[in-house]
């Protein structure tokens, strides 16, 4: 690919993602698309076959730009003097990420479509979220083999310090629509959840 057609590509991307958002799968045609994008719809077909692949195309690539939060999911460092220091810090990285707007307008809409396109949302979780959990289970691994946490089932483990991470901000923005939290508050989520999770782990 060209760069001027790359450059087209990336348009129809950023384009397709905004409708797709603003309008939802069912509300968004391939003229609304390439209007933002300010190509032809011609153009637009030229690059993805038709809505369905291009709404693919742009769920699927946004579990690549979780590649750098798995990576620090991996990368903790096994301190014992600062183990709940860098849990916490590991917490707020990991709410900045997945409360970020459009992630949550992006699992928003991919929920809303999970019975017309179930195999995509499976391949959106499993390539995203469970990737996710599986990185930090083996964190967690490593960190009780080295004494510094006490863990039976590390992929559990991994499912509790998410889930008292994100169950009130994401759950609050998947039903209100937007973010109902302040940077304090996820600084107070990140605190209390590592305090929790190591209560009952360390």
């Amino acid at each position: 690919m060209d760069s001027r057609s790359a450059r087209k590509h990336e348009a129809i991307l950023e384009a397709a993602t905004s409708v797709f958002l603003d309008k939802g799968y069912s509300g968004t045609s391939m003229d609304d698309i390439a209007k933002l994008a300010a190509v032809s719809k011609q153009t637009v077909y030229k690059h993805f076959s038709d809505k369905e692949k291009l709404f693919a195309d742009i769920v699927l690539a946004t579990t690549d730009r979780l590649d750098s939060t798995i990576d620090l999911l991996a990368d903790l460092p096994t301190d014992a003097a600062n183990l709940e220091e860098n849990l916490t810090r590991l917490a707020r990285q990991l709410l900045t990420a997945l409360t970020d707007p459009r992630v949550i307008q992006l699992r928003r809409l991919i929920i809303a479509n999970a019975d017309v396109f179930p195999a995509l949302g499976t391949e959106w979780y499993e390539r995203g979220f469970e990737r996710g959990l599986a990185t930090l289970a083996a964190t967690f691994q490593r960190l009780s083999d080295q004494g510094l946490l006490r863990i039976d089932d590390t992929l559990l483990a991994a499912n509790h310090f998410s889930g008292l991470l994100l169950w009130i901000p994401v759950n609050k923005a998947m039903f209100t629509g937007s973010a109902q939290h302040t940077e304090a508050n996820l600084d107070r989520y990140a605190a209390t959840g590592t305090r929790a999770f190591l209560a009952a782990y360390r």
